[in-house]
This record gives C-alpha cells, sequence and structure tokens, in this order.
C-alpha cells in the first residue's frame, strides 16, 4: 500500500466499528475461534471506553487494542485465561481495579510492518499513566513454542526469545515494547495448541504511579534548590557570620526552596578572629565553632522551612579533624557527610583525615546524597550512592583556581549523566588575605542534569555568573528521573554489566 494514500489515526471503538472487529479478529485468531460475539465487545465499549482503542486508515479499521481493569495483586499471580474471559465470552472488568490487562492487539495484516501495535501499545502506557494506574499486565500467548517443544522447555524457550536466538511473533513484541517476564503460566489457554497450553505473564511497570494517600505524605514531583555562592569577606565577630547566613536562608526561603546549599569551608571568615598563622591552628580554631553553627543552621531550617545542606566545616572529633557536610532537615534532624577524599593540601597542611561513611539520606524531597568537593572526582561514590537510588547530589566545593574549578564542574557532569540524577553544586568567591592559604577562590555554582531528552541539550539547568555572589535557583522534576531510569535513550544504570564488574561498598565507621 503506497504511503502517501495512509491516513492513520488512533480512536476511541464503538459498536459501529463491530463489524471490522470481527474481521481482524477472525483473520487473527482462525485456530482460537476467531472473534468474539457482539455483546463482548459491546460490554467493553460500555464498561471502560478508554481501555477499547481502535487505529483506522481513512474510515477503514485497521488495529484494535482491547484492555480491561483488573486488580493487581490478584492477576500479578498465576491465573487462567478464564479468570478474565469466561465460557459465555463476558469479560471482567473491574472499575476499581488498579492495573490495566491487555486483551487483545491486532493488525490487519494489509498494515502489518508500519509499527502500528508500537502504537496502540504506547496509547495504552500513557492510558495507564493518566489513570496513576500501576502497571499493565497480559497474558501473553507463545504461539512458535510447538515448533521447539521437543528440544526445549517453556522456560528455555522463552530465554531463547530474549537473547533473540529465536522469534516468536508475539513475545518477541512484548520484550521489545518494554514488558518483562514476571512467570510461567500452565494451561492458561489449553485449547492454545500452538503455545502447548503455556502463556507467560508479562508485565509494564507504570514507573510513575503513585499510591492513594494524603496530600502531606505524595512524594513532591517539583524540587526546587537555592545554592548560594558565598563570597568570602572579613568578618569581626561570630555574630556578623551568622547574620550573613541567615539573609540568604531567608532569602532563598522566599522562594519556597526545598534545598539550601551552601560551599565548603564557608565558614572560613571565622579564622581571621584568630591570631593563629599556623594553618593547622586556625582550623581547629575554626573547628571550636562547629558544633554550635551546626546547630544554629538546624534552627534556621526548621524556622525558613527548608532542609540546608550546610557547606561543610571542620570537626575536631578527640583530636581527629574531619572535613564534615551536615543536612539540617526542616524536621529537626541532623545527618551528616564527612568527605572521605583529602586532598593532598588538606592532609599535608591542614592534618585534616578522610571519613570512611556514604549514605544516601531520606528527606521530604527526594533521595539526596553528599559528596564535598574532591570527592566527587571519584566515580565510585557517585556509583555507590547511585545503588542506594539517589535522587539528587549535593556537592559544596571549595576551588581557588579555573582549572581546579572544572575538574569538579567536569566530574559533577559525569556524576549526573552516568548515575541518572542531578547534581548541584556551590562553590564560594572572593578572597580573605588575613587568612593564609584562604586568599582567592574561583566558582560557578551550578545546577546540572543526565544527559537526554527530557534535559537541557546542555545538560544545564541552571548556572551562576563566575566570581560573582549571587543566589541561583533551579526546579527539578522528579517524574524525569523515574522516566529516564526506565526509558531513557541510553539507560547507564539499567546497562551496567554486573557479569563483568562490580563496585562494592566496604562499609563505614
Amino acid at each position: 500500500m503506497p504511503q502517501e494514500k495512509l491516513n492513520i489515526q488512533l480512536c476511541n471503538l464503538t459498536e459501529k466499528y463491530y463489524g471490522q472487529i470481527e474481521a481482524l479478529m477472525d483473520e487473527a485468531y482462525p485456530d482460537l475461534g476467531g472473534a468474539w460475539p457482539l455483546h463482548t465487545i459491546t460490554r467493553l465499549i460500555e464498561e471502560f471506553p478508554e481501555g477499547q482503542i481502535g487505529v483506522i486508515d481513512s474510515d477503514e479499521l485497521v488495529g484494535i487494542a482491547l484492555t480491561v481493569q483488573v486488580d493487581y495483586q490478584r492477576f500479578s499471580n498465576p491465573h487462567v485465561y478464564e479468570d478474565i474471559v469466561d465460557s459465555n465470552d463476558d469479560v471482567k472488568n473491574n472499575p476499581e481495579g488498579d492495573a490495566l490487562y491487555g486483551l487483545d492487539v491486532v493488525i490487519k495484516s494489509s498494515h502489518r510492518g508500519l509499527r502500528l501495535g508500537r502504537r496502540l501499545y504506547d496509547a495504552r502506557k500513557e492510558l495507564c499513566r493518566q489513570y496513576n494506574l500501576r502497571a499493565i499486565l497480559a497474558g501473553g500467548r507463545i504461539p512458535n513454542y510447538h515448533q521447539h517443544a521437543e528440544t526445549l522447555t517453556p522456560a528455555q524457550y522463552i530465554e531463547q526469545v530474549s537473547r533473540r536466538a529465536i522469534y516468536d511473533p508475539i513475545l518477541t513484541f512484548q520484550l521489545a515494547n518494554e514488558f518483562q517476564v514476571k512467570r510461567l503460566m500452565r494451561k492458561y489457554l489449553p485449547e492454545d495448541e500452538k503455545s502447548v497450553g503455556y502463556a507467560t505473564l508479562l508485565e509494564w511497570n507504570n514507573i510513575l504511579f503513585e499510591p492513594i494517600d494524603t496530600v502531606l505524605h505524595t512524594p513532591k514531583h517539583i524540587v526546587r534548590v537555592g545554592a548560594v555562592q558565598w563570597q568570602m569577606r572579613a568578618i569581626s565577630s561570630y555574630e556578623e557570620l551568622v547574620a550573613q547566613v541567615e539573609f540568604f536562608v531567608d532569602t532563598v526561603s522566599d522562594y519556597q526552596s526545598d534545598f539550601i546549599v551552601f560551599p565548603e569551608f564557608f565558614n572560613a571568615p571565622l579564622m581571621g578572629l584568630s591570631n593563629m598563622y599556623q594553618q593547622k591552628d586556625a582550623v581547629l580554631f575554626l573547628a571550636g565553632y562547629t558544633e554550635k553553627l551546626r546547630d544554629h543552621m538546624s534552627k534556621l531550617a526548621i524556622e525558613y522551612n527548608a532542609n540546608i545542606i550546610t557547606g561543610s566545616m571542620p570537626l575536631n572529633e578527640n583530636g581527629h579533624l574531619y572535613n564534615v557536610s551536615y543536612l539540617c532537615h526542616r524536621s529537626g534532624q541532623i545527618d551528616e557527610q564527612r568527605k572521605i577524599h583529602v586532598t593532598p593540601h588538606e592532609k599535608r597542611d591542614l592534618i585534616i583525615q578522610g571519613g570512611s561513611d556514604l549514605r544516601v539520606f531520606e528527606t521530604d524531597a527526594g533521595r539526596v546524597g553528599i559528596l564535598i568537593c574532591y570527592d566527587v572526582e571519584f566515580p565510585e561514590l557517585g556509583r555507590i550512592l547511585a545503588e542506594q537510588e539517589v535522587d539528587i547530589l549535593f556537592v559544596p566545593f571549595w576551588t581557588d583556581t579555573k582549572n581546579s574549578y572544572l575538574r569538579v564542574r567536569h566530574c559533577a557532569q559525569a556524576r549526573a549523566i552516568e548515575n541518572e540524577c542531578y547534581v548541584v553544586i556551590a562553590g564560594s568567591v572572593g578572597n580573605l588575605p588575613q587568612v593564609e592559604a584562604l586568599d582567592v577562590q574561583y566558582s560557578q555554582s551550578a545546577v546540572l542534569s543526565p544527559s537526554d531528552f527530557p534535559f537541557p541539550h546542555d545538560s544545564v539547568l541552571a548556572e551562576a555568573t563566575p566570581n560573582t555572589e549571587m543566589l541561583l535557583f533551579a526546579d527539578l522534576d522528579m517524574s524525569k528521573l523515574k522516566i529516564l531510569h526506565s526509558e531513557g535513550t541510553v539507560r547507564n544504570l539499567r546497562d551496567r554489566r554486573l557479569d563483568v564488574y562490580q563496585v562494592k561498598y566496604l562499609g563505614g565507621e
């Protein structure tokens, strides 16, 4: 059929199409009794009209997809065809069901090869999303199995089809449309001699499904983050620094941000209050303020209703110095993440040592992780967090030159791509000439995304003006991450060869 004569449209089926539905089903199922009677189709249309989808070419019906609603718990377990369609050809639709069940997809022989079946499956998936249903289930025939039944078990046959060593007109198509085989069902349709009575239980999972719940417990679709590109400046007191912190928290909270992130060692101006010239002594002096400042920022998180990532601060624990970032939840809970990889300068001059604990933190706006500056340059850490299903990775950093900044920036972008998550980097600018080794800063804070069609072409959601004190905001669409994990152009997490390599977390402190 010449393509210029085609006029393909989707429609919802009505009774007027029954004659054409009958012809399609008779053509497709001559060995299984052909078409359903009129009363079956009529009942489907009356009880679930949106689920009965057709493809028309001009005025001709050339494809159909018939669907019912079912209870997921019941039909995600073994069942037989008669549990759906009884001996009188009455189809059992459950209007309170939380899943779709795919009955038949039929394409007229003259229109095969045009990917119309895929179009019908996409429409069915969209219906599942719009109805906020858990999944699409289907009992799938394996009509080519009779050709291999003497040499392969049904399980071996399914495995060969999944590897594309064998072609099966139904199972191959289902797998290509992102359905997964959940289990083998015996005696599903005993009269199906080509499948030798077997069928697969197939499932397409709706990753956007949200259980009906109260508004207070519904996960956020859009999460707003605010990054503080902090100006290093001389201060005359601790209270002056705290006032500056509160100014930024107040301002960012005015934009209803869910998260506020400060840079690494943003509290370094406090070192200017000491008369200590050795860098180690100055950092020990700074550590004396850490717990007090942490607790104050936790109070601000509650007062201004925003989760605060406190950049990082030196922590003196039994004579050992650590570089620590705190996550101050707006609930009042406080979590901490210690910098694992310390730079040669930190180790040599500041006598800071690395921590060994790494985890993802549950928040009211998603699962987050924190990698402090140098840590983001080690891909293993990001991958460990990704295996814990991190949504947002916060990277407070402190860099003095553009090349050191670009190491952090490029590695952070790589972490976003390879781990399919958002990454927020926040640094400081300006100078502190009165503090040894803290006399220059370079920063361009940014909010980075994975690289695929739902995201910006350059994978940059927002970025600050270089070396200028400012605030940076971005809205993160969490549903885009779910779609990426399941249906992305490439799927870095799903396509890992775990049979060849693995990244293993050995534990924490």
